[in-house]
Formats: structure tokens, C-alpha cells, sequence
């Protein structure tokens, strides 16, 4: 049993479950409305599967959106899969929850947004938020934590990153 317990890995969880959810809702039923999400994903993760094309073309994250065209949804619960369309070009797309930096439905100004320790560290000298996609960054720093583990916590996004 350990001496504390770790309400960021818990929370971490509860938000990645809550994504997972709304999938599974919009698999099932359709985007309701005007909802529609960017998904920004790190492209680096191991269970992520994308086109080389697309990996070459973002080495270390990638912002999809899902509104207009998206084809076979399919929720598991280590991740989703789903067909996007690429300038014409579908492609179909495998993304784990872990793999997640930011989910946004900028029709309900909802945002969540995670990441490690360190990155929240890094972040915190920049004063301007980074635009959608985030463009390209760097490996993240080594954890110091035992066995290569990371601390994630998780934070709501502004939204006003997204907003044209």
C-alpha cells in the first residue's frame, strides 16, 4: 500500500474514462448538434498506429478534428480507431487514451488537457499558449522517477487556443 494517495494518476484516469465515453456515445449516435473535438495526440507513443506519411509529417504530436468526415468509429477501452480524411486521402488512424495531450469541443467550450511533470515544468516559463497542433517539440525529458515512470496530472485548456 502506498504512503499517499495519487489524486493526479486518479483524475488522470476519470478524464481519459470520460473521453472514452463521449466516443462510445458518438460512435453509437452520431456528433450531436454542432459538437466537434480536436484531438491533439502525441504521434511518438508506442500503441499509436498512423500512416508513415503521417508520422514523418509530425514527428511528435498531431491535432485531428472530428466534425464533417470521420468514418468507423470504433471505441475500445485502451483507445479509438477511426478513418479520417486527409486532403482527399482517407486514413485510418489508431490513437490510446494515454496517447492524448488535449481533447477539445470548442462548441461548449469544454477542454481537457494532460501531460507529465516535466512538461507542465517547461510550460510554465512560456506566457503565450501554444495554437491548436501545438507544433513541433522536442523529446520530453527523462523521468526521475523509479523504473522510467512519469507523473501526469491533467488541467482544463483554455480554450481560446482554438478559437480562430
Amino acid at each position: 500500500m502506498s504512503e499517499t494517495i495519487d489524486y493526479g494518476k486518479l483524475m488522470h484516469r476519470a478524464m481519459r474514462g470520460l473521453i472514452q465515453e463521449v466516443l462510445e456515445d458518438v460512435a453509437e449516435n452520431g456528433l450531436p448538434g454542432d459538437h466537434h473535438f480536436f484531438v491533439t495526440f502525441d504521434t511518438r507513443h508506442p500503441d499509436v498506429e498512423i500512416a508513415q506519411w503521417l508520422a514523418d509529417r509530425y514527428p511528435s504530436e498531431m491535432t485531428v478534428v472530428m466534425q464533417h468526415w470521420y468514418e468507423d468509429l470504433e471505441v475500445r477501452n485502451s483507445g479509438f480507431g477511426i478513418t479520417l480524411n486527409f486532403g482527399d486521402a482517407p486514413e485510418r488512424l489508431f490513437v490510446p487514451y494515454d496517447a492524448i495531450r488535449t481533447f477539445v469541443d470548442p462548441s461548449v467550450e469544454f477542454g481537457l488537457r494532460f501531460e507529465s511533470q516535466d512538461q507542465e515544468d517547461d510550460d510554465e516559463d512560456d506566457d503565450e499558449p501554444t495554437p491548436p497542433g501545438g507544433g513541433p517539440k522536442g523529446p520530453s525529458p527523462k523521468s526521475d522517477k523509479p523504473d522510467g515512470q512519469e507523473h501526469h496530472d491533467a488541467e482544463v485548456v483554455r480554450l481560446d487556443r482554438f478559437r480562430k
